[in-house]
């Protein structure tokens, strides 16, 4: 009985036991003190029980801190997982989803700060990841290309592309486009843009900081409303993500129009002989990317010193990236310009210059020429090209199927 008192014997007494005395030097406890105490034990030991029988899924409620080890990056998928492993993936899916929108109040300075992180080992990561190609398109106001570029998607799971719209302050159209369309609600916050100027280079740093914040994104393609794409995504995907070099151009004009350039106050950061000039249409990898984003060494000089006649847009990118990443750049641009009209501007081309032969001549050897791409000579050098003005929308969306391949 559980309020008895053994004898001698180790056994039940009878129903008149003699009282026993304690032997000495030992205290015996008081039966108030221990009732309770067996009481906590029983309990305790009920609990354990309901543990063990339910594999520990009591556990699964606690906040965890879990380290990924290597082999998680062959785990199965999650379909085949018991669901309370499933839910212990939740933290991670959290961090792994892309924003539901281009939209956010972060300033500059904060939105900059969060697109600087990295993975801590280069381009590992503990789950399933597919490449994103970021399209970033700086624009003055409105695309009035855009249904080029929607039937250019069209063919292309979301999973494999996003977009990135940086316009006028005043130019904020949320539903300018339906919810099918790739460009519906992708305008980010924007600042005033000139020509010429570092606010320009401000835009671009500001679409890479946003597209930076989808971790999927892996290859940041920088384009105007002016530009086309050349080719179906499935070529221009490809392309990107199994290049092994990002595709910036950047090289050494010793004329006025490149070392005469040259603002003596980037030294000595960068030199005369460091200094480089390109074209601002860009194509680069993730930790490029970041790089450019992160940077606080050369940028704060260039916006100091690099003011008109010199032009951060054709300087800033090509000169850091030539230092920093030397060898990690194909000094070339993947983006077609005509510089033969002479002048300030590249050639801007309307609804009567495009025709069969036009687009032919942009999308073969003609136009296309030579170039290396992963250490081979290659007839396919330029995925995109401009400057195309809004009238030429309609020859192109008629031709885009036959001469292109989509649409």
């Amino acid at each position: 009985m559980l309020g008895g008192v053994a004898d001698d014997n180790g056994k039940d007494g009878g129903s008149n036991p003699a009282p026993t005395r304690p032997p000495p030097g030992r205290a015996a406890l008081p039966t108030q003190l221990l009732r309770p105490l067996l009481l906590v034990a029983l309990l305790a030991t009920c609990f354990l029980a309901v543990v063990v029988l339910l594999g520990g899924s009591a556990y699964s409620v606690l906040p965890r801190l879990s380290v990924p080890a290597d082999s998680a990056l062959h785990a199965p998928p999650s379909s085949s997982l018991p669901q309370r492993v499933r839910l212990r993936q939740a933290p991670l899916e959290r961090w792994t989803r892309a924003p539901s929108t281009a939209w956010h109040d972060m300033t500059d300075e904060e939105l900059l700060w969060a697109a600087s992180w990295r993975p801590t080992k280069t381009g590992r990561y503990p789950y399933r990841r597919v490449p994103k190609v970021a399209f970033l398109f700086l624009t003055r106001g409105p695309l009035p290309l855009a249904p080029l570029w929607e039937r250019f998607f069209a063919g292309a799971g979301r999973e494999l592309y996003s977009v990135y719209v940086h316009a006028m302050p005043g130019y904020h159209r949320p539903d300018d486009f339906p919810p099918s369309s790739p460009f519906h609600r992708r305008q980010v916050p924007s600042q005033v843009v000139e020509w010429g100027e570092v606010s320009m280079v401000d835009a671009e740093r500001r679409l890479l900081a946003n597209a930076l914040l989808d971790p999927a994104n892996e290859r940041f393609v920088l384009v105007s409303e002016s530009c086309i794409p050349l080719f179906g995504f499935p070529v221009v995907y490809d392309y990107l993500t199994r290049s092994r070099q990002s595709f910036v151009s950047s090289y050494d004009d010793t004329g006025p129009g490149g070392r005469g350039r040259y603002p003596g106050g980037l030294a000595p950061e960068v030199s005369l002989e460091q200094w480089r000039k390109g074209s601002q249409w860009f194509e680069m990898d993730r930790a490029l990317a970041v790089v450019v984003v992160a940077d606080e060494r050369y940028y704060p000089k260039f916006r100091e010193h690099c003011i008109p006649t010199c032009y951060t847009d054709e300087h800033y990118v090509q000169t850091v990236l030539s230092i920093e990443a030397q060898g990690r750049v194909a000094n070339r641009s993947v983006t077609w310009t005509d510089w033969s009209w002479g002048g300030a501007h590249p050639a801007t081309f309307w609804e009567a210059h495009v025709d069969e032969a036009f687009l032919k001549r942009l999308t073969t050897k003609a136009g296309q020429g030579n170039c290396t791409y992963n250490g081979r000579t290659s007839e396919l050098c330029f995925l995109f090209a401009r400057k195309f003005a809004p009238n030429a929308l309609q020859p192109l969306l008629t031709l885009a199927p036959k001469m292109l391949g989509y649409g």
